[in-house]
């Protein structure tokens, strides 16, 4: 990964480009097929708006955590997993991984189970001890999550839409337990 850089996303001065390169990397992410939450027609400006409205005001109030891969050489943001905090009184002991995304010129570089262990440690350090994630069956995130431990907890059929067609996806539902270290 020295070609990377790995760092929690905050709003900064720089707010408006990383803005733009989050919703590139959605965008590219989306027009790859990935099943996250969004299906074509899915503009660029789509993104930038979901990013606006529905991410940057829980990520300004720490109810959701961003972790961010910068390339070295062009400082642009090309990988991104989201840890929801947010929860209900009853299940404030565990988070939620949403929308682990490696742009498609950059994968096959390890970012994605560096994202991985870098949100659990998040997680941990928030005293979390469960995290929960889907992802679609058969999927190839699968074979990334259960090699990092995650245990299967079910599936469920026809749960969301293909991003290419109307054909209903059955999603796979993960968990894993963590132990706080002192």
């Amino acid at each position: 990964m020295t070609d990377y850089i790995l760092e929690s996303w905050l709003p900064t001065r720089t707010l408006d480009i990383d803005l733009y390169q989050l919703a590139t990397l959605l965008h590219a992410t989306v027009h790859d097929g990935a099943s996250v939450s969004f299906i074509l027609p899915f503009t660029h400006q789509d993104s930038l708006d979901w990013w606006r409205a529905k991410i940057l005001p829980q990520a300004m109030t720490n109810q959701r955590q961003i972790l961010i891969v910068r390339h070295t050489a062009t400082n642009s943001i090309i990988a991104a997993v989201q840890l929801i905090l947010d929860m209900p009184p009853n299940q404030r002991h565990r988070a939620e991984v949403a929308k682990l995304l490696v742009h498609p010129e950059h994968r096959r570089h390890g970012l994605a189970r560096a994202l991985m262990t870098a949100i659990e440690h998040i997680a941990i350090e928030e005293n979390r001890t469960l995290i929960t994630l889907d992802t679609i069956t058969g999927s190839s995130a699968e074979p990334l999550y259960k090699s990092l431990g995650y245990q299967l907890s079910g599936t469920i059929p026809n749960y969301a839409r293909a991003t290419h067609t109307p054909t209903l996806e059955s999603t796979s539902i993960y968990y894993k337990l963590l132990i706080n270290e002192p």
